[in-house]
């Protein structure tokens, strides 16, 4: 009854079902470890002292950014150059824009500044002159995953989507750090940034992805497992009506 079981269409599904099932095993257990990481990162980002706690560094000496020196307090001098407005970023629930303003780093670098938040429809505040010194949360150049990013561009003129040094390597001549600062102390009529947690050390959407995934990924290798029996069975009793004439 059983010898269909060493067919060549039957050795071919063996084949299949003994490499599906542990490939599908390995996907889910790499996928509730990607889970796990993110959960350790958590709590160690919980324990650590507050990042805007700790005295400000030179600017240097914190690059690059990472999950240790995202959100620390970073300090450069220089003098305020270009200025540009990041919109469609949201604070508090309201709509706004960010200040980004470029800083001339004594060092000769430019550090793009987000001097802070400013509603719709605001003027915006003119930068300081002459010499400055600067200090704020470290946080790294946005990419095009980043919540508020307008990665559509064809912004106007003076506008910017993203914050990073590859969208700004085109408007100005200047080294531009792969970095930037939001200021703790914002210019009267502009509300400070809060610093964004570094990436990969919350439980956002995109960790529970990970958890999501890892229970897709051990359904499968059960569903792979429960179609061979059903295949069998349904083989079997073919077999056995054919035995019995039917």
């Amino acid at each position: 009854m059983y010898r269909f079981l060493r067919t060549p269409r039957w050795w071919g599904l063996h084949v299949f079902v003994l490499l599906a099932i542990p490939f599908c095993v390995f996907m889910g257990s790499w996928q509730l470890g990607k889970f796990e990481e993110r959960v350790d990162s958590h709590r160690e980002a919980e324990r650590a002292p507050g990042p805007g706690t700790l005295k400000a560094e030179p600017l240097d000496s914190l690059l690059p950014v990472d999950k240790e020196t995202s959100g620390r307090r970073a300090r450069a001098s220089g003098r305020y150059g270009e200025q540009f407005l990041v919109p469609g970023r949201q604070l508090d629930g309201r709509t706004g824009s960010y200040v980004l303003t470029l800083l001339r780093t004594d060092g000769g670098k430019t550090l793009p500044v987000v001097r802070g938040w400013l509603p719709s429809g605001a003027e915006v505040p003119a930068p300081p002159s002459g010499e400055v010194t600067v200090e704020g949360a470290l946080q790294a150049s946005e990419t095009v995953g980043t919540k508020g990013v307008d990665a559509a561009g064809g912004l106007p003129e003076g506008q910017l989507g993203m914050i990073s040094a590859g969208a700004l390597v085109n408007l100005v001549p200047d080294e531009i750090y792969d970095a930037w600062v939001t200021v703790t102390d914002a210019t009267e009529g502009l509300t400070p940034v809060p610093a964004a947690a570094a990436a990969g050390t919350s439980l956002d959407l995109k960790a529970f992805q990970n958890l999501g995934y890892t229970a897709e990924w051990f359904v499968f290798a059960g569903f792979v497992a429960f179609m061979w029996f059903r295949f069998l069975r349904r083989e079997v009793e073919a077999s056995k009506d054919a035995a019995l004439g039917l």
